[in-house]
């Protein structure tokens, strides 16, 4: 049998579809990156404008608040760390891209998890598609990213969204499915319209396993972002790349111990906020 007959190669029709996307919605793309841009932008400055000492501890007394004081430590020891080997700056930029590219996979999955625990053929269509997606490498998401927007941040945003999109669109659909029913029978009964039934029954009893899924998404955006260092993303995706190309073991471990000590801080503050919401009223 000729091998050429049993060949299958999806470049050869996805790349005429991007090329037509780059030809005709050119203006849209250009408007999305500069979008972006300016909300990154936005938020480094924010974020690297104060002196470090300044921002760790605005950081460390809002943790104290609103989670809990022993997360407020492990705030303290990550940011202070992250200082000290000398990737202050790398570090907020991954943390914007992180802090964007997960406000908007939350911004798309939760509807779409809400409307999924709402039709089941929608959700019985969907979950194909999510189990594709959690599948595939997460380097692939860069190429058509890359192909659409150059290099960059713009790309390693995009895919780091179309990478946190499916942890939170299950978790919110395993949510809702999950809401006590008799809750929802009482509302209804009492003739609740649905809005109040949405805000005042199904999404505080879903909010437990929503932050898990919130959880689910940082973390996995996070390892994204780092991964789109390769494109020109910068923040400590960039050092670890350079300690790569470079055969520079001491620049790769710091930036590597920088990512562990952000994704520490992430993972704690939001699993404090999920332990602060179970258990109200501890610190």
């Amino acid at each position: 049998m000729n091998p050429d007959l049993v060949q299958f190669s999806p470049g050869a029709y996805l790349a005429p579809a991007v090329d037509w996307l780059n030809t005709n919605f050119h203006p849209f793309f250009d408007a999305v990156a500069k979008l972006i841009e300016a909300v990154l932008g936005a938020i480094e400055a924010a974020l690297l404008y104060p002196p470090p000492y300044a921002t760790i501890v605005v950081a460390v007394l809002l943790a104290a608040l609103f989670v809990s004081v022993r997360v407020s430590v492990v705030t303290a020891i990550s940011l202070t760390f992250c200082l000290l080997t000398g990737f202050w700056a790398a570090s907020m930029q991954t943390l914007a891209l992180v802090t964007v590219a997960v406000v908007i996979s939350v911004s798309i999955a939760f509807p779409l998890g809400i409307l999924a625990s709402r039709y089941k053929k929608f959700e019985a269509g969907v979950r194909p598609l999510l189990d594709i997606m959690q599948t595939v490498p997460p380097w692939v998401y860069l190429i058509p990213a890359v192909m659409i927007f150059s290099l960059g941040r713009v790309p390693a945003i995009i895919a780091t969204i179309v990478y946190g999109i499916p942890p939170m669109l299950r978790l919110t659909t395993l949510a809702f499915n999950q809401v006590p029913k008799d809750l929802m029978e009482l509302g209804h009964a009492t003739g609740t319209s649905p809005r109040s039934i949405l805000f005042k029954i199904e999404i505080p009893s879903a909010t437990p396993t929503l932050l898990v899924g919130l959880n689910q998404c940082i973390l996995l955006s996070l390892a994204m972002v780092v991964l789109a260092g390769l494109v020109g993303a910068g923040g400590l995706g960039a050092e670890v790349t350079r300690g790569l190309t470079r055969m520079e073991m001491g620049l790769g471990l710091r930036a590597g111990l920088s990512i562990v000590a952000l994704a520490i801080f992430l993972d704690r503050l939001s699993k404090g906020a999920l332990d602060r919401r179970r258990r109200p009223g501890m610190a």
